[in-house]
């Protein structure tokens, strides 16, 4: 745990090897990256933590300041005290966050990982109307029902992710922490559509980055992050077959490798940089 004037920040820590920093998206904490943690059998160093307002993380943000940089406080905090530069990796809300740390440039990142960012406004900035409209549609509904005081109202927004029947699918204890942290969820949306992202700015990250999405995702969220693997200067992107927005819980062996290779490949060029700086 750090504690900080803002509050508490969950941060656990486990392993050993190159520092992997991974961020979940909303509704869960860092406990969602155990499925893939489990595929690296210790050879990463990985810090998990949880974003405002989950698990033990101290909510910053109000309806009134729902700005994305209180999301990107805490993970540099937690890149602080990892030491040392580090590989970020994102999912879903976790993603968008972790381009925010990217764009604010303030801790020295290795590599940047962004597993299907909810990014509506590179779909509104790079004129895919349509497409920006389905996000629009989906949160509309969602929070009017959740307004009406509809008591599952966030299904709408998982079953737009994962497909209809997700949300019914899911355990039980999973569900209800989905439903308490509702309002939590709202407050990530506002920041989601209050993040300026234009191709302009996406370009001025140079860090090596993977971007990851589900084959059978939403084809809105889809686009999104095809927009942001070919507007991030130094991108990679990887669709992962069969899965859609939970790929992290469902192919978490197929989204581990493809971590595991980007972060060694960063980790050979970050070496190649140090003999070539030492000389210079």
């Amino acid at each position: 745990m750090i504690e900080d004037d803002g509050g508490r920040i969950d941060y656990q820590e486990s392993g050993a090897g190159p520092t992997v920093v991974l961020v979940p998206g909303s509704c869960s904490t860092g406990a969602a990256w155990r499925p893939v943690i489990a595929h690296w059998n210790n050879s990463f160093r990985c810090v998990t933590t949880s974003l405002l307002g989950y698990g033990a993380t101290a909510e910053r943000r109000s309806a009134q300041d729902a700005d994305i940089a209180h999301e990107a406080e805490i993970v540099e905090a937690v890149i602080r005290r990892a030491g040392g530069p580090v590989h970020l990796v994102g999912h879903s809300f976790g993603g968008l966050t972790a381009i925010a740390v990217a764009l604010r440039n303030r801790v020295h990142l290795l590599s940047l990982t962004i597993a299907e960012a909810p990014a509506p406004e590179i779909l509104r900035n790079a004129g895919e109307g349509e497409h920006y409209r389905a996000f629009r549609d989906m949160t509309e509904r969602y929070f009017a029902a959740y307004r009406s005081g509809e008591k599952n109202a966030i299904e709408r927004m998982i079953d737009f992710y994962g497909g209809a029947g997700t949300f019914a699918a899911w355990p039980a204890r999973v569900c209800a922490y989905a439903v308490e942290t509702t309002p939590v969820n709202v407050l990530d949306w506002a920041s989601a559509y209050g993040f300026t992202l234009a191709p302009g700015l996406l370009g001025s990250i140079h860090v090596p980055t993977l971007v990851l999405w589900g084959e059978v995702s939403h084809p809105a969220a889809r686009r999104a992050n095809e927009l942001l693997g070919h507007y991030l200067p130094n991108a990679t992107a990887c669709v992962i077959a069969g899965a859609a927005h939970f790929m992290i819980a469902t192919h978490a062996g197929d989204v581990a490798g493809l971590i595991q290779r980007h972060v060694t490949s960063a980790e050979k060029l970050a070496h190649v940089a140090r003999h070539a700086d030492l000389a210079s």
